[in-house]
C-alpha cells in the first residue's frame, strides 16, 4: 500500500500544474514517460478491457493535429507532436494497469489509498489556508499563468488539483446517503467547503453539485424525487447568485469573458466555412516553436479558454467525439463490471468521470487526461482480479491479491 500511496499523487497529476514546486512539477511532466517501463509488466497477460479503444485513441489524437498543423500553421511533423505532450498522461491507463499487476493490491487497498490522499490534500489545504500569508497571495500576473496563491475578484484562493478529495467527497455522500452516517456527511461538507471556500474554483462547484444532485434525484424515493427535481433547478440558480459564484455565467471584463470571447471569434473565423477543418482540426503550434497562438492571433488566444470550441479547432470535431468516447467507455465498462460488484468507491470513480464530463464545458479533458486513465485502469484491473471475463461469473473476493 505504501508503494501505491508514494505514486498516486503522480498519476493523478497533483503537481501537475502546480509549476511553484519546481522538482515536483517536473516530475509530474516527466512522469507519462517514466513510469512507460511498467507497461512491460503486462506483456504476460492477455489483452485487457479497453486497451484497443485508448491505443487508437491516443493514436488518432495524437497524430491528427500534428500532420493537420503542417498545412495550416507551416509545422514540422515531429515540432506538431510536441504539441500533444498533455496527452502523454492518457497513457496512464497502461502504466498505472502495469503497476497494480506489480503490487497486486486489493480493491479495499487502493480504496484506502485514494481515501487516504483525499484527506491528506483537504488537511493540506486548510493548513496552508490558516498559516499562509497574505503578502504570499499573488494579486498581479500574466494573462493566461496560474499561481499557486492567487488574489483575483474571488479574494485569496490556492489552486489544486482536487482529484482525490473530490473523489473522497462522492465517496463520503454515499455513505451518508445510505448509511445515514453523520461522519460521512460532516467529512463530505468539509471537503466541499474547502473547495468553496479556499480552492474557489467555480467548474469544480459547478461539476460537483450537478452529480451530487443527479445521484439524490435517482437514490430519492419517488415522491420525494418529483420534489426535488422541481425545486433542484430553482436551489441551483440561488447558489450560483451569492459571492463570487455570481460570476460563473456573468459576462463582465473582470471575468475574462470578453478575452474568451474574441479567442472564439478568432478561433471560428480561422475555421471558416471549410468542412475540413472543423471536422479533422487545424493542429496547434507546439511550445517549441518559434511562434505562438497568441502572437498568430495578436490576442492573448489560449484554447482552454473556449474549452470545447477550442478542442474542435484543434482535433477537429471527430477529435471532440473521441474526447467524449474515451469518457464514456469508462462509463459503459463499468455498468458491466458492476452487475458482479458493488462497491461505493468504484461508484466513486464512475462518479468522477460524470463530473469529468460535466465540467468539461469550462475545464477541457485535454487539461488532466490522466485522471480518467487511471480510473479506467482500475475497473480493467478489478474486471481482471475478480475473473469476470468467465461465462460464469466468478464471486468476488475484496480480498482478492492476484489477477487470473
Amino acid at each position: 500500500m505504501f508503494g501505491l500511496l508514494a505514486v498516486l499523487p503522480l498519476f493523478g497529476e497533483t503537481f501537475h500544474y502546480i509549476a511553484n514546486l519546481r522538482p515536483l512539477w517536473m516530475l509530474s511532466k516527466a512522469f507519462p514517460v517514466l513510469s512507460l517501463p511498467l507497461v512491460l509488466s503486462l506483456a504476460s497477460y492477455a489483452r485487457f478491457p479497453m486497451t484497443r479503444q485508448i491505443v487508437l485513441c491516443f493514436t488518432w489524437l495524437v497524430l491528427s493535429p500534428s500532420i493537420a498543423a503542417i498545412f495550416y500553421f507551416n509545422e514540422g511533423f515531429f515540432t506538431g507532436i510536441t504539441a500533444q505532450v498533455k496527452l502523454l498522461p492518457m497513457l496512464y491507463f497502461f502504466s498505472f494497469l502495469g503497476l497494480l499487476v506489480i503490487l497486486r493490491p486489493s480493491l479495499k487497498e487502493i480504496r484506502r489509498s485514494f481515501l487516504f490522499l483525499g484527506m491528506l490534500t483537504v488537511g493540506v489545504l486548510i493548513l496552508l489556508w490558516a498559516i499562509v500569508p497574505n503578502r504570499w497571495y499573488n494579486t498581479h500576473y500574466v494573462f493566461g499563468a496560474a499561481p499557486f496563491f492567487s488574489a483575483d475578484n474571488r479574494g485569496h484562493r490556492i489552486r489544486m488539483q482536487m482529484f482525490f478529495p473530490i473523489i473522497l467527497l462522492f465517496y463520503l455522500y454515499r455513505r451518508a446517503f445510505f448509511e445515514k452516517n453523520l461522519a460521512c456527511l460532516a467529512g463530505a461538507a468539509v471537503t466541499f467547503a474547502v473547495t468553496l471556500l479556499i480552492v474557489k474554483a467555480r467548474s469544480m462547484i459547478i461539476g460537483i453539485t450537478v452529480i451530487t444532485m443527479i445521484n439524490t434525484i435517482f437514490w430519492a424515493r419517488p415522491l420525494m424525487r418529483v420534489g426535488l427535481l422541481l425545486s433542484g433547478p430553482f436551489a441551483f440558480m440561488a447558489m450560483f447568485s451569492t459571492g463570487y459564484l455570481a460570476t460563473t455565467f456573468n459576462t463582465s471584463r473582470d471575468t475574462g469573458f470578453d478575452v474568451r470571447y474574441i479567442t472564439a471569434q478568432k478561433a471560428t473565423s480561422f475555421l471558416g466555412d471549410s468542412p475540413l477543418r472543423w471536422i479533422f482540426g487545424v493542429g496547434t503550434l507546439s511550445p517549441t516553436s518559434k511562434d505562438t497562438l497568441v502572437s498568430y492571433f495578436h490576442h492573448f488566444f489560449f484554447l482552454a479558454d473556449i474549452t470545447w470550441l477550442g478542442i474542435v479547432f484543434e482535433y477537429g470535431l471527430v477529435g471532440a467525439l473521441i474526447f467524449i468516447l474515451f469518457e464514456l467507455r469508462g462509463m459503459l465498462f463499468y455498468s458491466r463490471l458492476r452487475r458482479h460488484v458493488q462497491d461505493d468507491f468504484l461508484d466513486s470513480l464512475f462518479d468522477y468521470i460524470g463530473y469529468v464530463l460535466v465540467i468539461s464545458f469550462f475545464y477541457p479533458p485535454t487539461l488532466a487526461p490522466g485522471e480518467t486513465a487511471v480510473i479506467l485502469a482500475i475497473f480493467a484491473y478489478t474486471w481482471r482480479a475478480g475473473g469476470f471475463e468467465t461465462p460464469m461469473p466468478a464471486a468476488y473476493d475484496h480480498n482478492m491479491h492476484r489477477p487470473s
